[in-house]
């Protein structure tokens, strides 16, 4: 059977997982026309609203990103929620298969004693404050001395990072003026790490671990008593190359004379250190300490807890201990693993079949795991199996209005102020103008509402 029609794809996130779809797709075969949606009115994800500022040579994935989009053969809608805008009923009407790529933008939970208290917060809401999304208040409460971050990964490594560094740092970033303000006020003069298991059990990456050792007027203080390593450990070293720049960068760092620690600012990474349970000795509501159970490792490079606790003094704590994937509204939840129920990208019915038309990618496929490579892959995977799907057009195109103008008058009739690639276009040049008349690569605008004006050209500047 032949078409008389292009098929309509619907991809719905317009991060890295969401463009690599839609770029992978638009390379098939298939003759189709693709519509990219994100809740916000910029793209790219948290390639835009989750790397730190100080980090330029990850956000240029998004030159990478924007050749895709530029190329004017993916369409891209943002400032369009799904669930709210439009639904999936709707979409059905005009698109022949929807694809989910939403990500994982919340804080996994953490269920200790003390973690509601006021002080004690999600890495990820604090990234988004200083990366300035526009769903995050401006301001953020940094009134802690002394700080204690939850986790072993680069998120970890982020958020103590912009806690301990000096904010005049920053300014060669692309930092909000609102968050730059807000750090000059930070009273903070140490910043804790705090890891359950050992040095080998990290999952830092090299590079951004040894960025810590030339953070200006910040010490990194590590301690031999948690270097220890089991035959799981001594396997892992083995087993990759990254694990054993990890634990050499580490290593190194422990033979470093304390009297020769002079900075303003240290940071702490502390190993085998598990969460005990967050403090409120006043009594007030508000974090004042922070308690950890001493772990061993057990020989395979899991650990147990030993009964040895220590409390710490410190007035806030983080937990960057991984990001959760939200439930979408109509769509099938895995919610042990915070993600689309799926097999392969095929979007499965509690029943275990697959939903005709229904896909997903990212993180909201397979977890928050894996770098811009396993994104890749991971598209490449779904969108195989569309391709697959497709070969019986009959009964996959299933659209009834599949006219490319039929949903943006769908959203125009509601009132949705739809953001198209050239009102992108429009706010990224405003950013890059503030940027310039400050002598900065540019500066991010921090307010959803003055996003939308800019994109739609209502706003001079």
């Amino acid at each position: 059977m032949t078409l008389n029609r292009q098929l309509r794809v619907a991809v719905i996130g317009a991060g890295p997982a969401g463009i690599y779809a839609s770029d992978i797709l638009s390379k098939t075969d298939l003759d189709v026309s693709i519509d990219l949606f994100d809740r916000l009115p910029a793209p790219f994800g948290l390639v835009r609203y989750g790397v730190a500022p100080d980090h330029p040579r990850i956000k240029q994935i998004i030159t990478a990103l924007y050749k895709v989009l530029d190329r004017g053969d993916i369409r891209l809608l943002a400032n369009v929620e799904y669930g709210v805008d439009v639904k999936l009923e709707t979409l059905r009407e005009f698109y022949d298969a929807i694809i989910f790529s939403t990500g994982a933008i919340k804080d996994a939970a953490l269920d200790i004693p003390g973690i509601e208290l006021d002080g004690s917060y999600g890495a990820a809401d604090f990234v988004s404050w200083y990366d300035g999304h526009p769903d995050v208040p401006e301001t953020w409460p940094l009134e802690a001395q002394s700080v204690a971050v939850i986790g072993a990964g680069n998120v970890a490594l982020d958020v103590a990072r912009i806690l301990a560094k000096h904010p005049e740092d920053l300014l060669s970033t692309e930092i909000p003026a609102n968050v730059y303000e807000g750090l000059k006020k930070s009273p903070v003069t140490d910043v804790h790490v705090f890891a359950r298991r050992g040095p080998a059990q990290a999952k830092f990456s090299p590079l951004e671990l040894r960025e810590l050792g030339h953070v200006p007027d910040v010490d990194v203080i590590v301690y031999p008593e948690d270097f220890e390593f089991d035959e799981g450990s001594i396997a892992a070293i083995n087993k990759t190359n990254q694990t054993k720049q990890v634990v050499k960068t580490l290593t190194d760092w422990t033979l470093n004379d304390p009297s020769t620690f002079s900075a303003s600012r240290r940071l702490h990474l502390h190993f085998l250190h598990s969460p005990a349970e967050v403090l409120d000795a006043d009594g007030d509501g508000k974090v004042d300490g922070f308690r950890t159970e001493r772990t061993a490792l057990n020989g395979d490079g899991t650990v147990s807890g030993t009964g040895e606790f220590t409390d710490w003094p410190v007035q806030a704590v983080y937990r960057a201990i991984g990001y959760w994937g939200s439930e979408l509204p109509e769509i099938p939840y895995n919610d042990k693993r915070g993600v689309i129920s799926n097999e392969e990208g095929r979007v499965l019915d509690i029943n275990g079949e697959y939903v005709q038309g229904l896909y997903a990618t990212g993180w909201i496929k397979r977890g928050p795991v894996g770098l811009i490579g396993s994104t890749k892959s991971d598209a490449s995977e779904t969108i195989r199996h569309l391709v697959e799907d497709a070969a019986d057009l009959e009964s996959f195109a299933t659209a009834i209005r599949p006219e490319q103008d039929a949903i943006v008058e769908f959203l125009e009739e509601r009132g949705v102020d739809v953001i198209k690639w050239t009102g992108w276009q429009l706010l990224d040049a405003y950013e890059r103008k503030l940027g310039e008349a400050e002598g900065r690569e540019r500066i991010k605008v921090v307010s959803r509402a003055e996003q939308i004006d800019i994109s739609l050209g209502r706003r001079e500047g």
